[in-house]
Formats: structure tokens, sequence, C-alpha cells
């Protein structure tokens, strides 16, 4: 089964590399060309096989709800030259990021089934169950780690170690808020609940601007609407649209990234599977019937659209 699972240029003009969990990021002065390769990664570990069709996919979703999103929130994009391919602002990341949940679910609801009542400095009411909506939207930041775990971190720890100062901080709290109205909106139209998300955010001349990818499936979960009411009367599980169902399957396999776990053996149906219901959320999502592009010189296409627009894009 063809896929990407890692790429190895060298651009004129390129200034550096990094190899993220899923997307290989190559740097040139004051902008960047992202590659959403189709690694993936559960409970921060990168899995041994990738999931075709996974990184455009994600590249397509994302570049649809970023321009979606840039009436409201500025954005690091300047072009989208190719399904796998975005070029942008070159920003320094914040080192946390912004986690918003409007339901109970999936890291929440464990630390919640575990008895916590506070989640990153936010408290929580009683007598809730799983995927129940929230009050109102928590936002439950996470420290950025560039290996290993991210972990979680409340605001009054963010300012207090000055990993963001208060003025930015504040800024990415009111553009966080106003994302996940925008992409509650925008999941509505399509019939689904945008149950929480996360959003990166970095500075470019002074400037705060939204970064990487939003509202996909590796980074938020959704809730089909309909019946949802319905079965969260009758306590049976949702719907949903999301990545939870890669962990689900670790989980049950016995895998949650602890030390001395095994990944289970991926077979070809599982990674067929995994790659259909990419797809699906895609469909879903957009509206739209989900064009597979060819895997025939990928790499090649690749490398020449990134040649072709890097310096060409306007600012």
């Amino acid at each position: 089964m063809e896929a990407i699972k890692e790429t190895n240029f060298t651009f004129a003009g390129q200034t550096g590399f990094y190899r993220g969990k899923v997307r290989d990021v190559y740097f040139f002065e004051d902008r960047l060309a992202l590659i959403a390769t189709d690694r993936i990664s559960a409970f921060d570990v990168v899995l041994p096989r990738a999931i075709p069709y996974k990184g455009q996919v994600l590249n397509q979703i994302a570049s649809l709800n970023l321009k979606a999103t840039a009436d409201v929130v500025p954005n690091w994009v300047l072009s989208t030259p190719d399904p796998n391919v975005t070029i942008g602002y070159h920003c320094e990341p914040f080192k946390v990021e912004m986690v918003i949940r409007g339901y109970l679910a999936g890291h929440a609801w464990r630390e919640y089934k575990a008895g916590k009542r506070t989640l990153c400095g936010v408290a929580l009411p009683e007598g809730l169950k799983e995927n129940d909506k929230l009050p109102e939207p928590i936002i439950t930041p996470t420290t950025k780690a560039s290996e290993g775990h991210d972990e979680d971190i409340s605001r009054e720890e963010i300012l207090a170690k000055g990993i963001v100062s208060e003025q930015d901080y504040l800024t990415l709290e009111r553009y966080t808020r106003t994302l996940f109205d925008r992409g509650t909106e925008l999941a509505k139209q399509r019939g689904l609940i945008l149950v929480d998300t996360k959003y990166e955010f970095g500075k470019y001349n002074g400037q705060v601007y939204l970064i990487d990818e939003i509202h996909t499936p590796d980074s938020s979960r959704y809730f089909y609407s309909e019946g949802y009411a319905e079965r969260q009367q009758k306590g049976e599980p949702q719907r949903q649209l999301s990545k939870e169902f890669v962990r689900q399957w670790l989980i049950e396999n016995g895998f949650q990234g602890k030390d001395g776990q095994q990944v289970p053996e991926m077979t070809d149906a599982v990674v067929e599977g995994i790659s259909e219901r990419y797809i699906e959320l895609y469909e879903v999502f957009t509206g739209e019937k989900f064009r597979k592009e060819t895997y025939n010189s990928v790499l090649e296409r690749i490398e020449k659209h990134i040649n072709d627009n890097i310096f060409t894009t306007k600012n």
C-alpha cells in the first residue's frame, strides 16, 4: 500500500528542516513549506505504518478551514500549491498548544473518570457523563513537547513560568474562543458537533498568527449531530469522526504509549480501514467526493510545487 512516510529534499535557499510527528517542514528565510505526510501518531508515538491519503485529507481540510477563518483570526498561510503542501510565514511558535473543549470526551473524560475535578486549573462540575456538553467551552492548554508527551498546564503556570507573556496569552485565549465558535458553526452546517480541538499560534513581525492545521481529524474530535441527544440519554457511545477510533483500537490491543508497551501489528486491513475513515471525514466535512491523487512520482510532484512556489508567493 503506497503512502508518503517521509521526505528528504534539499532545496536552493533552504535554511533548515524539521521532522515532526506527521509533518516535514522546510524553512526558507521568512517562510516555510509544510508537507503533510501520511505518518500517523497516537499517544505522542508515531505508528510504524503510514496511512494512504491521510496527508492529503489533512492538508485539504486544513486549507478549507484556514480560508474559512481568515476573516476572524490572521493565519500563516500564503499558498497551498499541492494537495500535500502548504507554504506560509515562518512564525516563531509559542510553546503551548491551546486545547478547547465543549464536551467531556477523550483525555478530559479519562481524567474525570479517574476522579479529577480540575483540569488545567479549570474546575469541572460533579455528575457529568462521558460526552456530556460542558456548561461552557473550557481552555485546557498543554505544553508543546519537541519529543515525548505533551503535558497539561494551567493558565497560571504558563504565566508564572513566563512561557507566554500575559498580553500574548490573552490574545491566544481570545483567538481560541473565536476560532472554536467559527469551527462550531462550520461543523453544524455539515451535521457535525465540534467536540474539542487544539490550535497553535506563533509570531511573525510582532503579530500573533494562527499556525499549523485546524479542525482536522488529527487536531479535532467530531460527533454526528443526528442522534446525539438520544445516544447520550441512553448512555450509548457517540458516533465520532476523529482519530479517537485509532486510539481506541490501540487501547483495546494493550497500547497507550507507556514504557514497555508494544504497538500492535498494523495489518493491511487495519491500515486500509484507517484510510477509509479519514476519507469519510473529508467527504462528510466538505460535502464533496474525495479525489485520490496518484502516488506515481508523488515526491517529484511535491518537490516541483515547492520549488515553483516558495519564493514566488507574495507577502
